[in-house]
């Protein structure tokens, strides 16, 4: 009898431990949890001498206030984001190439433009004002009829003297550089007459240095600046839209733009 007891009870452990590993079996392969997809970097394709918008400080890091808009919306999409120098002129080249994810620097959208890449909303607006020594004698655009005109080659600054038939004639030579920062060089040496640059960027190389130049009241229209990327990235597009919106909407943008602008310039 005693024989039978124990022989049932061993046999009652070995069923439960049984019925305990079968039940315990799927659990532990199903808590196993997969590997988590690694964040899609995104790499922003930038003129870095185009202060304040992408530039390098003097720590040699890239800042700007287009810098601070890309890091806090790919923060908010839960992505990473590298920044990489391109030469501006080749910028469609180098996006459709897939050498980068974006263009987000001060880039203005053209008709010409949508042609061969997609813009999100514009999130800024913009002038092409002339920019010329403290003591010239140009006062308006009609005063460039017969002097050396700098501007950014491959910037929208050559699009807008084009686009102005006359004044363009009169001009004696639009000379291009490959930035700004050397536009403005050669003015201050006398090798040209005026500059046409984004008044973002004129504004403040010229506040930089107080009394050496002078603004024109006019200028070369208004335009409005958006995030370049290839037409076949429309995931990217929709996530950047919507996200530059909530960072209109919460406060977010303006205040980046105050930190870099003494102002509210979000369109």
């Amino acid at each position: 009898m005693k024989t039978l007891k124990a022989l049932l009870i061993v046999s009652a452990v070995a069923l439960f431990a049984a019925c305990g590993k079968s039940e315990q079996a799927p659990a532990a392969a199903g808590g196993a949890s997969a590997p988590a997809a690694a964040a899609r970097t995104v790499v922003v394709g930038l003129d870095d001498n185009f202060p304040p918008m992408g530039f390098r400080d003097g720590n040699n890091e890239i800042v700007g206030f287009d810098i601070d808009m890309a890091k806090e919306a790919a923060r908010r999409l839960g992505m990473t984001v590298e920044f990489k120098p391109i030469d501006w002129s080749a910028k469609e080249a180098e996006l459709n190439g897939k050498r980068v994810d974006v263009l987000w620097n001060g880039l203005t959208i053209t008709e010409e433009r949508k042609k061969n890449i997609s813009f999100t909303a514009p999130y800024m607006s913009n002038h092409q004002i002339i920019v010329v020594g403290s003591g010239s004698p140009i006062k308006a655009k009609a005063d460039l009829a017969g002097r050396i005109v700098g501007a950014q080659d491959g910037s929208s600054a050559v699009d807008a003297i084009r686009k102005e038939a006359q004044v363009a004639a009169s001009i004696k030579e639009l000379k291009t550089f490959g930035d700004n920062v050397t536009a403005l060089m050669d003015l201050s040496a006398g090798r040209l007459d005026a500059i046409v640059v984004d008044e973002v960027v004129g504004r403040y190389l010229v506040s930089k240095r107080a009394g050496e130049y002078r603004v024109l009241d006019e200028n070369f229209g208004t335009e409005d600046y958006g995030v370049g990327l290839r037409k076949d990235d429309a995931e990217l597009l929709a996530q950047l839209d919507k996200t530059l919106a909530e960072m209109k909407q919460d406060g977010t943008a303006a205040r980046i733009a105050q930190q870099w602008f003494g102002a509210n310039l979000i369109k």
